[in-house]
């Protein structure tokens, strides 16, 4: 996934904001003419994501602060791992480290949890795809943090895609009344159901994909029958590291998981001081 450029500086000029205020009256302490040099390490494994907002922030802050990467986005990175190299203003790398890492901890957690799920299924046709279930002002940034840790995308928001839930079709009248009404809009189509009766009624409408709220493998695996490729299906619901194999052993096409940018684990990152200079 690309990510525009504009998205990652208006996420980092919010999150400088929030921490700076009216300015760092710690990092005053620190002569103004001091420059540094520091390198960023991991110290567990994870899959490396977000590099951009960790450049992002330390560029708003100061310009002329050089950063050297050793590693890239997506690569999988091990404990004590020299990722990069800094060099500049003292103050200025300073005021920076928290946020920078507070948004590389983030998106490569998310990175990483994804290329756990990915691992227990990469032998069969199955793909994970994530939800929009994201930290709120970061949905970019975890979407492209998905695609690190080899998932893909689903719809962005509300504006790029239907899925029609159980609430859309009780307002509409029926699942097929909410799939032709869907189709006027000319963007792909996706309804949840919830039983093999309700699959029979979508797969009539012929949406382009039908999600599966909720089957047991029994029920997955005669959706994968009866729909003989008329349509993608999509699995989703209470779905974790011990059942996954099972239900992409079934033989649908992608497995939608929220815990993939709803419950993140922060990767552990430390920025080292190596010399200070007046």
């Amino acid at each position: 996934m690309r990510i525009a450029q504009s998205e990652i500086v208006e996420n980092v000029k919010a999150a400088l904001s929030e921490d700076i205020g009216n300015g760092d009256i710690t990092a005053e302490l620190i002569p103004d003419s001091a420059s540094t040099s520091a390198t960023l390490i991991t110290r567990e494994h994870a899959i490396l994501a977000g590099s951009a907002w960790f450049n992002e922030v330390f560029k708003q802050l100061d310009e002329s602060i050089n950063i050297e990467w050793q590693s890239f986005d997506g690569d999988v990175i091990k404990p004590n791992q020299t990722l990069c190299a800094l060099n500049g203003p003292t103050r200025s790398i300073l005021t920076g480290e928290r946020t920078a890492i507070n948004f590389l901890q983030t998106l490569s957690g998310t990175a990483t949890t994804v290329a756990t799920f990915v691992s227990l299924i990469n032998d069969t046709k199955t793909k994970i795809l994530d939800t929009r279930k994201t930290i709120p002002g970061l949905r970019m940034a975890q979407k492209y943090a998905v695609t690190c840790g080899g998932g893909i995308n689903h719809r962005i928001g509300l504006y790029d895609g239907i899925l029609i839930k159980e609430n859309h079709i009780l307002a509409a009248g029926s699942i097929t009344k909410a799939i032709i009404l869907a189709k006027q809009k000319n963007v792909p189509v996706i309804v949840e159901v919830e039983s093999l009766e309700e699959l029979q009624e979508a797969l009539a409408a012929k949406p382009d994909q039908i999600l599966l709220d909720n089957f047991n493998i029994a029920e997955f695996n005669k959706a994968v029958s009866v729909t003989r490729g008329q349509t993608k299906l999509e699995a989703s619901g209470n779905i974790d590291k011990q059942n996954i194999r099972a239900i992409a052993e079934t033989g649908v096409d992608y497995i939608s998981i929220g815990a993939l940018t709803k419950h993140v684990r922060a990767i552990d990152f430390s920025l080292r001081f190596s010399s200070n200079e007046d």
